[in-house]
């Protein structure tokens, strides 16, 4: 009796184990099939980065989108780049890579690669769906430098904004491991479709992936010559309940304008320093952190510079609504340019000069100067502003690389900087090279080459 008892109880715990156990070996066979699928498309980055007056190599991953060699990767793997090699899974060369471009605000920067004739590269599926918090995923990438690494998580939360300056994503937390060298991999579901594009880990267990749709919107920009996004001309921060109610706007919610560019959408419409938007085109404003501003900075971006839109706003507690043309949003990262007299200079942006609280756009500014370069033993410093070479004025970059090919590099010149309220005038005078000499701007690249960080 006793033993017909213990059979009795054994049953149900074994068809349980069982039926534990199949839904087990489902997932488990999905996530093999899916990295096994995916795997052959994401592929190794290499490359050499110029910073300053050195050379790194930098490594991370990338995904094979089409099969002629289109790769979505990330924008801090692969700028300012002189040199990008790619190796593919299954091919034993290393493929050349042409940058089509880069979006900082957006971290994803597109590269093209040549199939060998006859053999078109295997391209990854991506998503048409928005992803589910809760959902499973694989992040797969080169960790490390260890190719097809694959980790295994869920989507722990959407929409977070993180607090990186001019970064507009709206990222996909999770926790599927992206670590150094993961950078530019995909997040895929168990469908074996790419969901996003992984962009920066933050800890153990904790990761940031770029949502596919955003992925695929700057990839088709960039394919058709760049970005365009909206622009208001504006400062902002968050209206706190503390703030809130110190202004006397009671349970009011919104982002408060902190400056307002002259001449820019904004002053045209009317708004001043110290209003507080609440509403864009009738969707409610809210920012009370300052990592909940992307939201509404999301909002601008994305409207169609030329198109109308309408904002209502707060002014001393009063409702106000302003009629708002969008404009285009200037550059945010101007172009650079190195000198052989040991000086780097760059295109002053608004954004430049908001970030070193430059009072006008007027000149070069000097980002870099080498240590014991003729432009060092001159006086120059990182931050001054170029106004003029020689008898040459220096208004923009442009005016900068007119100005210094006029120059004979064979003698002294003088150059005069802004530095704060003051004009210095310096005198670089240019080294002869003697015989057998390499010129200044051209060191050796495999001594400057550091070894491989991951990103």
């Amino acid at each position: 009796m006793l033993d017909r008892q213990k059979v009795a109880l054994l049953v149900p715990l074994v068809t349980f184990a069982c039926a534990a156990s199949a839904p087990s070996a489902d997932l488990e066979k999905r996530i093999v099939a899916v990295a096994e699928a995916v795997t052959p498309s994401v592929v190794h980055i290499q490359a050499i980065l110029k910073l300053d007056d050195r050379r790194n190599e930098v490594t991370g991953s990338g995904l094979i989108v089409t099969a002629d060699g289109a790769i979505l990767t990330n924008e801090h793997v692969v700028d300012d780049a002189e040199k990008i090699t790619v190796s593919v899974p299954g091919r034993k060369r290393k493929y050349p890579a042409r940058l089509v471009g880069t979006d900082r605000q957006t971290d994803v920067a597109l590269l093209r690669i040549d199939p060998d004739p006859g053999h078109p590269f295997t391209a990854a599926k991506l998503s048409p769906e928005p992803v589910h918090v809760g959902q499973w995923v694989l992040a797969i990438g080169n960790p490390y430098g260890l190719d097809g690494t694959v980790s295994l998580g869920i989507v722990s939360a959407k929409g977070r904004n993180l607090e990186i300056p001019d970064l507009l994503n709206d990222f996909i937390q999770t926790d599927a491991l992206i670590d150094r060298g993961s950078s530019g991999g995909p997040l895929v579901d168990l469908d074996g479709r790419v969901v996003g594009i992984n962009s920066r880990g933050q800890g153990r267990g904790i990761g940031f992936t770029i949502p596919i749709e955003t992925a695929r919107d700057v990839m088709k920009q960039l394919d058709n010559g760049g970005i365009e996004r909206g622009y208001l001309g504006i400062s902002l921060q968050p209206l706190d309940r503390d703030l809130a109610e110190h202004l006397g706007l009671g349970e009011a919610t919104g982002v408060l304008i902190s400056q307002v560019v002259p001449k820019s959408p904004a002053d045209r419409a009317g708004l001043v320093t110290g209003d507080v938007i609440t509403r864009f085109e009738g969707r409610e404003v809210e920012a009370e952190e300052e990592e909940d501003l992307g939201s509404f900075q999301r909002l601008v971006a994305s409207a169609a510079p030329g198109t109308r839109v309408e904002l209502d706003y707060l002014r001393g507690g009063k409702p106000g609504t302003a009629k708002i043309e969008i404009g285009e949003q200037p550059k945010i990262e101007g172009e650079e340019v190195e000198t052989s007299v040991g000086f780097h200079v760059k295109e002053i942006t608004p954004n430049l000069a908001r970030v070193h609280r430059l009072t006008s756009t007027v000149g070069a500014f000097v980002t870099f100067v080498a240590s014991g370069s003729p432009a060092s033993e001159a006086g120059l410093r990182m931050g001054d502003v170029i106004v003029r070479v020689e008898g040459a004025d220096v208004a923009s970059l442009a005016g900068f690389r007119t100005a210094i090919a006029g120059i004979d590099m064979k003698h002294r010149f003088l150059v005069q900087a802004r530095r704060g309220d003051e004009l210095r005038f310096l005198l670089i005078k240019p080294r002869a090279a003697g015989p057998g000499t390499p010129p200044d701007d051209t060191p050796d690249a495999a001594a400057q080459v550091s070894p491989p960080p991951v990103r």
